[in-house]
């Protein structure tokens, strides 16, 4: 399985490799492809750099602000966690709708496995993504024609791994300075180290790495009340993850049974409404927060719970190999050499590294004093 690391081929060379894919697809693909290109092509056309902004009289000061703490950020990730230094985020798109895209998501009936897609560049993803969100919903219609659990969930932003410049986004730069922070290093780590068709590793490293990050942001330039915020914040997220995997797993039992599949349909529901229940009391825990209140927009399905294990599963042993080997410079070259391994193997060595991880280091990061400690 190929890896992907700091891609330098030029954008022709992909446009290239595009054209030739179209022309080998079926209608429906072309179709697929040819929005994807025309949604890319607009993120770049809508697209000015920092600067261009930030000498606009027209610009609101609030977003000059954004812009300026973003513009840290991104220096930031280069000189402390030594993420690349490329032009993504250099430039800014102003959107007129609240997602760069929706991901549609698809799951058998009687089954949390995720139906995948696979194209030129991703490799196989379990997602498909489209820049209007109608075109999503009618996609997601076609699958639930055929019997299948369906999620169309809003993206605020995503990494094209390098080949192309990311811009800042409406979608996202407005987000507190913690979890603007957090999606930028999230996304700047899928740049750095990707391996095609294998969601779990990809995602569990960059959360790990925005894990790591956050820390260390918020260690140099966050104030008391911005940490605070952040651990009410994170602890709100541990406590609906759980919640998650907890009935995430009483599916899995349920279709793994032997009961008929009228009886499985009756339990599925069940296990959904309590999910539904226990998240009002969750929500009440909170004093009324309602963060996760859209993850709720559509009837709960077995779409909606089968990506938590693709960001969990392995983060356990992502942060026992950051915890081992002390600097990011290290810990990237570790996760370098564990993406050429066979999909069995590296999956049995994170699975081995979370096994013998010490338990308080299951909830930090590490944190480095300084860029010379995180990079030598």
């Amino acid at each position: 399985m190929r890896k992907i690391t700091r891609p330098k081929i030029r954008a022709r060379h992909w446009v290239g490799a595009g054209v030739c894919a179209l022309l080998l697809a079926g209608c429906a693909q072309f179709k697929y492809y040819f929005q994807a290109a025309q949604g890319q092509y607009a993120l770049w056309s809508d697209a000015r750099p920092i600067d261009d902004w930030l000498g606009d009289p027209a610009t609101d000061p609030k977003l000059k602000a954004r812009l300026e703490k973003a513009r840290l950020i991104r220096r930031f990730a280069v000189r402390e966690l030594g993420l690349p230094d490329n032009a993504s985020y250099t430039n800014y798109a102003s959107l007129k709708r609240p997602f760069v895209l929706w991901n549609v998501v698809a799951t058998p009936e009687l089954s949390l496995r995720p139906i995948q897609w696979c194209f030129p560049i991703a490799g196989c993803v379990s997602y498909r993504g489209y820049y209007s969100k109608e075109d999503a919903q009618a996609y997601a219609d076609e699958l639930r024609a055929e019997g299948n659990d369906v999620q169309v969930g809003g993206v605020p932003a995503y990494s094209t791994l390098g080949w192309f410049s990311d811009p800042l986004l409406s979608t996202f730069i407005n987000n507190s300075d913690a979890e603007l922070a957090r999606m930028l290093f999230h996304e700047l780590a899928h740049q750095l180290v990707y391996v095609q068709g294998d969601s779990k590793f990809n995602e569990a490293f960059a959360t790990a790495v925005e894990e790591a990050g956050v820390n260390r942001w918020l260690e140099l330039y966050g104030t008391e009340p911005m940490r605070e915020a952040y651990v009410r914040y994170n602890a709100r997220r541990q406590q609906f993850l759980a919640l998650l995997v907890r009935h995430r797993q009483m599916l899995a039992t349920n279709y793994a049974s032997k009961a008929g599949v009228k009886k499985k349909r009756e339990e599925k529901a069940r296990i959904f409404a309590a999910l539904k229940a226990e998240y009002q009391v969750l929500k009440a825990d909170w004093g009324g927060y309602a963060g996760y209140d859209r993850w709720f927009a559509e009837p709960l399905t077995n779409a909606h719970l089968s990506s938590v294990a693709t960001y969990n599963d392995f983060l356990p042993g992502f942060r026992a190999l950051l915890a081992r080997e002390k600097n990011m410079k290290a810990f990237y070259a570790a996760v370098q050499g564990m993406g050429n391994l066979p999909s069995a193997e590296r999956h049995e060595r994170l699975q081995q590294l979370a096994k013998a991880m010490p338990a308080e280091t299951e909830t930090i990061a590490v944190k480095e004093k300084s860029a010379s400690s995180g990079l030598q």
